[in-house]
């Protein structure tokens, strides 16, 4: 890795110079809330606001996607052509770039590739920045608090300048041509631990540091404490669709008003939904919401875990913000705190 450091006022010359050759997204302020949205200019970006309530992915798996097109009376298939237009996201917190590094693990990195979604990630350049915890964040629990990989750029603020960890040739040479950047300095260097040291500092203290979270998993996957949890759930689906690492969808072909024309779509689903596991006659592997609630914990806390090295969810706390009833993994610790402290472990 190669570390070079930028003062504070050279930001906008390098959006600028991604603008120039790339749409650039950005966290902005909008209504009152933080957004990701294509930028106009650098003076949009709010590098350091809260993070956005929803996620990066959406750029790469889309809410509602066409996959073909068809024509009933011809009986014809069209293959959907993408537009697919270089893209550069700038200001993605650790967490979001830890999602992302997931969702390529499993729609990229497997033997059967999701061409949809790997087209428009490769034609994607990836500039992180460092940030400070919300009392939601629990991304150091779960492992995600550095982005260790992922990135193109990754800036790293240290008081009227950045630490940039440059991680591509295409980013180094946009950088190179858009700021001064230069070696860092021994106290520039002293900052950098300083400002680490300040970030794991400022995690809330009451979200329990779990540890060993996957055998927990199974150890307590049977505990009354999913009925009174998943008693909760209102199906809504919110905590899936701000989730950065969710995946799950659904196919459905869509008819245009004519009948003879259509097009076959994929629309994101949530393992929430109580229709998500319904087979056809009407069987329902996961009828009510204990099931529903503990199968996504797993497959967030333990699942993805055992076959990837790595936990599904990435502790951005967009779920605890979203979720009505209070779900969300915290809850989950705070419930494995309380038995630890039982068993007296």
């Amino acid at each position: 890795m190669l570390y070079r450091v930028i003062d504070a006022d050279e930001l906008p010359s390098l959006a600028k110079a991604f603008m120039d050759r790339y749409r650039v997204v950005a966290p902005v302020q909008k209504n009152g809330e933080s957004v990701y949205e294509i930028i106009e200019s650098p003076d949009d970006i709010d590098l350091f606001g809260p993070l956005s309530m929803t996620s990066l992915k959406k750029y790469f798996l889309p809410p509602r996607e066409t996959l073909f097109t068809f024509d009933a009376e011809t009986n014809s298939v069209t293959d959907f052509t993408q537009d697919v237009q270089p893209l550069v996201l700038f200001g993605a917190h650790p967490c979001d770039i830890n999602a992302i590094n997931r969702l390529d693990t499993a729609l990229m990195e497997g033997p059967y590739a999701d061409p949809y979604y790997t087209a428009l990630r490769k034609a994607t350049l990836i500039v992180g920045v460092s940030c400070m915890p919300s009392k939601d964040c629990f991304c150091h629990v779960v492992g995600a608090d550095e982005a260790r990989v992922g990135y193109d750029l990754f800036l790293q603020d240290i008081g009227g300048k950045f630490l940039v960890s440059i991680a591509s040739v295409e980013a180094a040479n946009i950088l190179e041509s858009a700021c001064d950047p230069r070696i860092a300095t021994d106290e520039e260097r002293i900052a950098f631990r300083e400002a680490t040291r300040r970030r794991q500092e400022a995690f809330n203290k009451e979200i329990p540091d779990i540890q060993e979270i996957a055998m927990l998993m199974d150890a307590f996957h049977k505990d009354a404490f999913w009925d009174e949890l998943g008693g909760r759930c209102l199906s809504c689906t919110a905590c899936s669709s701000v989730c950065p690492t969710c995946f799950c969808f659904d196919i459905r072909d869509e008819l245009d008003p004519s009948g003879k024309t259509g097009r076959r779509e994929r629309v994101w689903d949530a393992c929430t939904s109580p229709q998500f596991a319904m087979v056809a006659g009407g069987h329902n592997f996961r009828p009510d919401g204990r099931n529903r609630v503990r199968h996504r914990m797993y497959h967030k806390l333990n699942g993805f875990l055992a076959k990837h090295d790595h936990m599904l969810c990435v502790g951005c706390g967009r779920c605890v913000s979203a979720c009505k009833a209070q779900i969300s993994p915290i809850e989950v610790f705070k419930f494995f705190e309380a038995k630890e402290a039982t068993d007296g472990r």
